[in-house]
Order: structure tokens, then sequence, then C-alpha cells
């Protein structure tokens, strides 16, 4: 009889350890959720900050320059973006920004600013929850 009592009480034991670190596992899945949207939100934050910098039109050298300079901030930028189409935005806009030169802004500004544009609507929507 008392190994019947023994075997209940551990099987009884087993289902709360077990269930126990089922919610223990949904917890940390959902933590690591919250970071993840946490970072999303930061990583956006910041690519977004940089991507609507003034460039300087009086010196199209300066401007190309801070483009260059952006680019580099946000390529690293979206190495850190655990979203794929976040990390992709941010990825375009960034090599579009590092391929500018002065004659983009100073013979096709318009085409330039246009296609500036686009992506950074395009990481906006990949921003958006």
């Amino acid at each position: 009889m008392r190994s019947h009592v023994a075997v209940a009480l551990s099987a009884v034991t087993l289902a709360v350890v077990v269930s126990g670190c089922a919610a223990a596992q949904e917890a940390a899945q959902t933590a690591n959720a919250i970071a993840d949207t946490a970072t999303t939100v930061q990583v956006c934050a910041d690519a977004l900050s940089q991507a609507t910098a003034a460039f300087d039109p009086g010196s199209p050298e300066r401007a190309v320059d801070s483009a260059h300079d952006a680019a580099a901030s946000l390529t690293d930028l979206a190495a850190s973006a655990a979203d794929t189409t976040v990390n992709e935005a941010i990825t375009a806009l960034a090599a579009t920004l590092r391929d500018v030169t002065v004659d983009d802004l100073v013979g096709r500004p318009a085409a330039w600013l246009a296609t500036k544009a686009d992506q950074v609507a395009a990481l906006t929507s990949a921003c958006a929850p």
C-alpha cells in the first residue's frame, strides 16, 4: 500500500514539476518576445532618426559625407535588428545613402530624394506594429 501511495505522490509531483516547467518556458518565451519588440522599437527609432537627418543643401560634399556616415550607422543598426523585414528596410536605405554621390545631389536631387523617401516609407512600414 505504501508503494502505491509513494507512486501516486511521485506522479503528482512530476505533473506539478512538468507543468511548472512549461509555465516557466512560456514565461521565458514571452519575455524574449517582449525584449525583441523593445529592441526592434529602439532600432527603428534610431534608424528613422538617421534616415531623416537633414543634409546641408549648401554643400553637396558635406551632404554626401553625412549620408555616408548615416549609411555606416544604419549598417550597424541593421545587424542588430531581430526582425528580418526591418533589417532589409534598413539595409536598403543604408545602400542608398552609401552609394550617393555629389553628382546625384547636384544633377539629380529630386530622383535621389524620391528614392530615399520611398525607402524611409518602407522602413516606417516595416517598423509599424
